[in-house]
């Protein structure tokens, strides 16, 4: 199989690549092939060489703040030159804000400052080598789940003064807790009462007390998903999918991830491969 080849390129007049560097090499760390055109090159300069080379991706990078002009600039030229099927992803100091304007000029894909370098590599493999799709976004929240001491002496609240529907109630030993379905739109609202004082949920209710304790999104493919997580850094509490609530497979992130939300993955029916 060929190598993918990346041309890394500094649009503009930003003056400092170290990050550019690390990119590359972390890229050729992964079997890849880079380009890198140096400082200061012009839309046209980067779409010609991308060319010329016969690329399969371009990475833009940027810390001078003109990556709201530079990148589409980057793509207009790429059509100018019947190339647009060269996929651009970009980096560097870029605003969150800023980040659907650039998707929407064409952008494939922005990775913050934030962002981990094997999550880009990855990226790249998947885009362009071929392994498989990049992952959708998750396709809904499929619920929110809040921690009482006792669903009976809760659910009045969100029955008679809310006028929710209770869908039922159901044990879920895996997770030692018994949970209240609540439906709200196409998502629920969950309560959640542990079943014996050695529950994860009791040990949170003696920390924090009531209140919000996880978020729930509906995913596919979860079992890949959490190798993907896995490798690109991202703590988890679970590693492997287990067995949830309404016949669902799920697993969670460790809220060191997310900034201190705890994030459930639900998978719902069929295999969770």
């Amino acid at each position: 199989m060929a190598k993918i080849r990346v041309l890394v390129a500094k649009p503009g007049l930003d003056g400092h690549d170290r990050g550019a560097l690390v990119i590359s090499q972390v890229l050729r760390d992964h079997g890849m092939e880079v380009i890198y055109t140096g400082l200061r090159q012009s839309p046209v300069q980067i779409a010609q060489a991308a060319i010329q080379e016969d690329v399969d991706v371009i990475g833009l990078s940027s810390l001078s703040g003109a990556h709201k002009t530079l990148f589409p600039k980057v793509i207009e030229e790429l059509k100018k030159r019947n190339a647009e099927d060269i996929p651009v992803v970009g980096g560097g100091v870029i605003p969150s804000e800023d980040i659907p304007y650039l998707l929407e000029q064409g952008v494939n894909k922005i990775f913050t400052s934030g962002s981990s370098t094997e999550a880009l590599a990855d990226y790249i493999s998947e885009l362009v080598g071929g392994q498989q799709e990049p992952a959708e976004p998750p396709k809904k929240i499929a619920h929110i789940g809040i921690a009482v001491h006792h669903i009976e002496a809760a659910l009045p609240f969100y029955t008679d003064a809310l006028s929710l529907e209770l869908e039922g109630v159901e044990e879920v030993e895996s997770e030692g807790v018994k949970v209240a379905f609540l439906k709200i739109g196409e998502s629920r609202l969950e309560l959640l009462e542990p079943l014996d004082a050695a529950s994860p949920l009791q040990r949170f209710l003696d920390k924090k007390g009531e209140g919000i304790h996880h978020i729930a999104l509906e995913v596919d493919h979860l079992k890949t998903r959490l190798k993907k997580l896995h490798t690109a850094g991202f703590e988890l509490i679970n590693s492997e999918p287990k067995q949830g609530a309404h016949d669902s497979q799920i697993a969670f992130i460790h809220p060191k991830a997310a900034n201190g939300v705890l994030i459930e993955l639900s998978q719902y029916g069929g295999s969770e491969e």
